[in-house]
């Protein structure tokens, strides 16, 4: 249908260098699409590299389904590349516009051996000029089960708070500045400590969103 055109879109939401007193962080999260108004092919990527080695690399494969105007239902795939052993998950989740403009991104993870996880994604953009936007994030993961080898407890494992500062060069490409504040919980920062690894802290941020 003319009306209906298959469209498609990529998004590099975060293209970023993350600065703390040990290590550079390389962070490449973003997600992109393929399919027509009302049902997606999504997939949806992270990847985190420390000193050239790949730490975290996740993969997923979604069919969404809009069911209001502003929110999309979601049902697929993840796959956990790293840490390893790799983890495979069911998906099942929705996405969209929140109440005063909240970006909201959730999902349940169901894994092998009764493995469950959940995952909210929350943003939210103030625009001081049409150029300049300031972007506060937050993302918090928990799993019902402990799973030592890959550094997660039960419970509330993880917090992440970010905040973005982006120019809009153009719509297409903004870099930005920011800081993030990170913070493990439980058995997920026992395991970490355990390792010598720390459990979270703040990081000076540098990148650039891109869609295209």
């Amino acid at each position: 249908r003319r009306d209906d055109p298959l469209l498609m879109a990529v998004f590099a939401d975060e293209l970023e260098i993350r600065e703390d007193r040990d290590d550079n962080l390389l962070v490449l999260d973003g997600q992109g699409w393929i399919g027509k108004d009302l049902k997606k092919l999504w997939t949806k990527f992270e990847i985190e590299r420390v000193s050239g080695e790949t730490q975290e690399a996740e993969l997923q494969a979604l069919y969404s389904q809009a069911v209001t105007p502003n929110w999309d239902f979601q049902l697929g795939l993840r796959k956990d590349f790293q840490p390893t052993p790799s983890r495979s998950w069911m998906v099942i989740g929705f996405q969209g516009l929140a109440p005063y403009y909240f970006e909201i991104d959730t999902a349940l993870f169901i894994g092998e051996s009764g493995r469950l996880a959940l995952r909210l994604n929350a943003e939210y953009e103030i625009l001081f000029t049409q150029r300049w936007v300031l972007a506060p994030e937050i993302e918090v993961n928990s799993y019902a089960h402990n799973d030592r080898k890959i550094g997660v407890g039960s419970g509330l494992s993880d917090i992440e708070i970010g905040l973005r500062l982006r120019y809009e060069i153009r719509r297409e490409f903004a870099p930005y500045i920011g800081v993030t504040w990170s913070e493990k919980f439980g058995d997920s920062a026992h395991f970490s400590r355990s390792i010598g690894e720390d459990t979270g802290g703040v990081q000076l941020v540098l990148g650039a969103r891109v869609w295209f």
